[in-house]
């Protein structure tokens, strides 16, 4: 009887137990993010895990794609697109808390080459010439797209550079990569696409700061977060000095760029 009193304890005990270890499941949070977040972000979510023992769930896409993503499914707690018009936009549509947003860091778009530039390309008019093979992110999804065609426009260049556009990528990562490639000579990419290959060296050739707009990155909470606290505190844990370091780290501005000192420091 008294063995069988102890089996009896035992089965509670070890259910008790499953049953508390289900109520301790961990706890996740989905990010949706533009993919010019993709190599420092993955370190934040990283040392995030690491502190809060939250699983942090990435998914890198064109910050017009990912945001479409999350409206259709209704799922995502937090948005990270690649540039703030796309969170204006996100906000408009009532996907994001405007209360939520915050800034993480800058980014200044450029003109992205090879570092021995073999077609010396020195300005957006010599993306014009004859035989430059040119590569820009698709506008209306991707944010760097539409900061392409806005320069381009500026510049009275769009027409005449439909030419020289060879290939359209469909997120940041695909268009940085083409210089890796060497599928082409010139992208209109961002300043810090030439931390992202440190084995294929680029060099930035400076747009006019009359024609272009530097953009900042935010994240912000979706209006989908299953947990939004913890989804607040991810965004905040971006925006502090541990999660800026990530982006310094990878060589983004995390201060306006006309005063930034803390590009690249590891």
């Amino acid at each position: 009887m008294r063995c069988l009193c102890w089996m009896l304890i035992l089965a509670l005990a070890g259910s008790t137990l499953i049953f508390a270890q289900a109520n301790r499941k961990q706890k996740e949070i989905h990010v949706f993010a533009g993919a010019a977040n993709t190599p420092p972000l993955t370190e934040a979510a990283k040392l995030y895990e690491k502190r809060y023992g939250v699983k942090v769930r990435l998914t890198f896409g064109g910050s017009g794609v990912v945001l479409s993503q999350m409206k259709l499914a209704r799922k995502g707690d937090v948005y990270v697109p690649g540039s703030d018009d796309y969170m204006e936009k996100a906000i408009k549509e009532s996907i994001v808390d405007p209360k939520s947003v915050r800034v993480i860091c800058w980014l200044v778009p450029t003109i992205n080459v090879p570092k021995d530039n073999p077609k010396g390309i020195k300005s957006l008019h010599d993306l014009v010439k004859p035989g430059v093979r040119v590569a820009i992110a698709v506008p209306g999804s991707v944010c760097l797209g539409d900061v392409a065609k806005e320069i381009l426009e500026r510049a009275g260049l769009w027409e005449k550079i439909q030419p020289n556009i060879v290939m359209q990528a469909k997120d940041c990562a695909d268009l940085a990569s083409q210089i890796k490639l060497k599928t082409v000579d010139a992208i209109i990419g961002w300043d810090v696409f030439a931390f992202w290959y440190p084995d294929t060296p680029m060099r930035n050739i400076p747009i006019p700061s009359e024609i272009l707009r530097v953009r900042n990155i935010p994240a912000g909470v979706t209006v989908f977060a299953s947990d939004k606290k913890e989804a607040q505190r991810f965004v905040n844990f971006l925006a502090s000095k541990e999660g800026k370091h990530c982006y310094a780290q990878c060589g983004y501005c995390i201060n306006p760029p006309a005063n930034d000192k803390n590009r690249g420091v590891k």
